[in-house]
This record gives structure tokens, sequence and C-alpha cells, in this order.
């Protein structure tokens, strides 16, 4: 309310303004002729004018350490150089970026974590990975899941992650007790590849992407597709020595998955466009035909309840946005939603109308018949979702204190999927007392690995028709 009476004081402000600049009106009778609806659009127009200026506030006060320099329009190419020699397995591959990145013992290997099994397992799921395989790596490897018989064709394996823009992460975002070195680009590349592929995922959804080429290359040896979206006006742009925008991009195995189309959308807050995107998906598994969606999103950042409003409309776009292009398809929506549970957008998303959906972190220690149980009282649900969600999802320490909370979502459709196994987090004796990033880990957030289930056999894709792109191979 607060915001609204100072944004009306605004307008207010700015119509006075207005008058006093504008070319003069020949007589009081034409100003008489204004009706109604053209003063709604003039002040609709100017407090278009004051949300963009907070949506698109300059670099140097939104993130705190950049001088007033334009934008500097640079292009992904800092990877143009990279070969990798063909025809490798992803362990040969693991093996080969190890080596690349220095390996012996002086490089501290990636964190350790290990798979947690749903705590009310099915009767006939005696095993940890329902089909999925796991890698042996040796020394690159951590505690996957076992692998067990099947062909795994009705699970997804789903990897959500904000990989940390190199450019923001080295230039501007202030890791006080992060070593230089760590941050360099050249130490960093490597250990994300390491975590993205041990996990042997079959999405990949990442946020802050400012070096997709190299992504592009060194996964699509994997047989991954992927697809791009950048920020419209990226921060990254207004460094020097940038890498071109950050943005969000999704990844899937082209052998598991045909692409039957995709969606983006720059995300609106009260019609106003914001700096946020969304890309959304359209996947068919080969072997049996299904269909599911994947969307993932990166919010707008920073604290204050004026920010946690603008999320929470950002998130309500996202939602109808979702909605139109997923149909009645199983969907998992995931990403950096720079909320923790309590801010108002956990509630909304869990309350959507449109659609019922699920935190798989949270619901990991749940009962599915409770999860699928009609509820009488939506903010009671929220309240005991809230309470499972892990505590943290990023632990990093900045020039302002250390931070330690939960931000990254994998929000699923639990009528449609299953959730089997989620990563585990490392603890902070694990983690180290200069938290994250670090030699140990490329990133400030943790990624979310969670493996699903569909059991809708009856989905053929006939939801709203999927707007179709070129997809990048």
């Amino acid at each position: 309310m607060e915001f609204l009476m100072k944004t009306s004081r605004l307008i207010v402000t700015s119509k006075t303004f207005a008058r006093r600049v504008a070319v003069p009106i020949p007589s009081k009778v034409r100003m008489a002729k204004f009706n109604a609806s053209q003063r709604h659009s003039h002040s609709l127009f100017i407090f278009s004018i004051i949300l963009r200026k907070i949506l698109y506030r300059k670099p140097e006060a939104l993130m705190g350490s950049f001088n007033s320099a334009p934008k500097i329009n640079n292009v992904d190419s800092q990877d143009d150089g990279l070969e990798l020699p063909k025809g490798l397995s992803t362990p040969a591959l693991l093996q080969h970026v190890q080596q690349l990145r220095g390996g012996g013992l002086e490089q501290p290997s990636l964190l350790n974590r290990y798979f947690v099994k749903s705590t009310v397992p099915d009767d006939d799921d005696e095993d940890v990975t329902d089909g999925l395989r796991c890698l042996k790596l040796n020394s690159v490897s951590r505690v996957c899941s076992a692998p067990v018989e099947g062909d795994g064709t009705q699970t997804i394996r789903l990897l959500q992650w904000n990989i940390l823009s190199q450019t923001l992460g080295q230039h501007n975002d202030g890791f006080v007790r992060c070593p230089e070195e760590a941050l360099t680009w050249q130490h960093r590349k490597y250990l994300i590849v390491q975590e993205i592929l041990q996990n042997q995922p079959d999405v990949i959804c990442l946020q802050e992407v400012d070096h997709f080429k190299f992504l592009q290359t060194v996964l699509g040896s994997q047989n991954y597709a992927g697809i791009f979206f950048p920020k419209p006006d990226s921060p990254c742009l207004y460094i020097e020595q940038n890498n071109g925008p950050d943005g969000c991009a999704i990844f899937y195995k082209r052998d598991k998955f045909q692409l039957m189309g995709y969606d983006t959308r720059i995300l609106e807050v009260w019609r106003v466009q914001s700096n946020q995107v969304a890309i959304a998906t359209r996947l068919r598994i080969k072997s049996s035909g299904q269909e599911f969606c994947v969307c993932t999103t990166h919010l707008k950042a920073r604290h204050g309840a004026l920010l946690a409003k603008l999320r929470n409309e950002q998130g309500r776009d996202l939602i109808r946005f979702v909605k139109q292009f997923a149909g009645e398809s199983p969907l998992l929506l995931c990403g950096d939603f720079n909320a923790e549970p309590i801010e108002p957008i956990y509630a909304t998303i869990l309350n959507c109308d449109l659609m019922k959906l699920g935190s798989a972190y949270a619901d990991m220690k749940m009962d599915r018949e409770k999860i699928l149980e009609p509820c009488d009282d939506a903010n009671e649900w929220v309240s005991q979702s809230i309470k499972r969600e892990p505590p943290y999802t990023t632990w990093k320490i900045r020039e302002e204190g250390e931070v330690c909370h939960t931000i990254d979502y994998v929000f699923y459709t639990p009528e449609q999927l299953k959730i089997k196994n989620c990563l585990a987090f490392p603890d902070g004796e694990e983690i180290g007392k200069n938290r994250t990033p670090s030699y140990q880990y490329p990133s400030d957030h943790f990624s979310l690995v969670c493996d699903f289930e569909l059991i809708n056999d009856n989905v053929d894709g006939a939801g709203t028709e999927a707007k179709t792109h070129d997809i990048i191979q």
C-alpha cells in the first residue's frame, strides 16, 4: 500500500511536470474534451515509465559496484577456439576436462554429494534410481544412485542450476572469501561440466548463462541440444570484457527426446516488460510417445518488500505463460526464483488456480497419497511445504556478509509426475568456511537434481499447441 501511495504521488508529480513542459493548448474547451479514458491512459503511461526505471535500474544502482559506463555489446566469442577429441564417452570426456583443468593432487575435487530417496517408497520400489544409470568415474565420481535393471524410458532426470555468470561473478558480485583464481573462467568451466555430466541428466535447466557456445560444444558432444534466451538488458553488457548477455538455457538428450516446440517470454510486471526471461519446451519421449513440458526462469534479484512484490507479479505472468504453453501436459517448472519460501511468490505458485503444482524437494519428505489429497486449507498446505524445503540452495559470503537461504526450486505436477530421488546438498563442513564459489565448487548456487517418473500415460500432446521456433543444435 505504501508503494502504491508513493507511486500515486509520483504519477501526480509527473503529470504536473508534463503539463508544464507540454505544448500549450489553445483553449479551455479542448481541455474539457479529455475524457476519463484518456486521463487513465496518461496515468498508466507515466506509471509504466516509473516502473521501467525500477525494473531496468542502472547497473551501478542495481548491482552496487559498476561504474557509470556505456553498454558494451560484446558477443559470445571467448570459447571459439575450443576443440574436443571426437567420439569421447561421457566418462572419457570428464577425464579429459579433468586434465584440462590441471589434474593431479593440487586441484581439489568437486564437492561430494549423494541422492536421497523418497522417504515413503512404493511397495515394489526397492532401488534408489528406478532405471536411471550411474557413471563410475573413479576420482571424478561422486556417490551417485546405483543402477538397476530397466531402460528408464518413463523416467526423467532434471538438473536445475544457476551456474553463475562469469562476467558478474568475477568482476562484480563481491565474493570476498573466494580466491581470484577460483573465479576465473579457465578454472570454473571444467567444474561446471563435471557437475552437470557426472549426474547424467536428461534435461538441463540453467540460469546466468553467458558462455552458451562453450556449453553447446561440450554438451553437444554428449548428444544434448540446447536453447538459449538472453535477458533483454543483461547487466553483463555494462562490464568491460564481457562475453555477451547472460540468460537462461535448456538442454535435452536428443537420443531420448524429440523437441516438439518451444517458446520464450520476457516476463511482465503490470503489463510492463521486465529484464527477466523464461523458456518453455515441449518434449516427447521417443520410446513411448509421451509428452511433457519443461520451463525455466530467473526472477528479479535483491531484497525488499517492493522487489518481493515485483517477483510475485513476474511469477503470475510466468504461470500464465506456462499454462498457455503446456496445456494439460505434465510440467516441470524450475529456476532461480530469488525468493525464499516465505515470499508471496512461493504461495502464488503452489496455490495457482490454473494448475496444481508441488515443490519436488519439499515433497520428497511426504507420502505421495497425502500430496494428492484435496486440501481445504491452502495456506496451511503452503505452510507445511515451506517447512519441508531444504535450508539452503545457495551459500556465499559477500561484502555485506554471509548469505545462506533457499531460493532455487523445481516445481512439478504431482498428478502426472512422481518424485523419486533428489540430490542432497553438502553440509557446512563439507562446503568449507569460505563457502561458495570456491576451488571445489564453481557457483554460489548448488545444482538441484531430481528424478521423476511419468505416471500419466494418457498424455498425447493434446495441450495447447506450442509455438515453433528454429532449434539451436
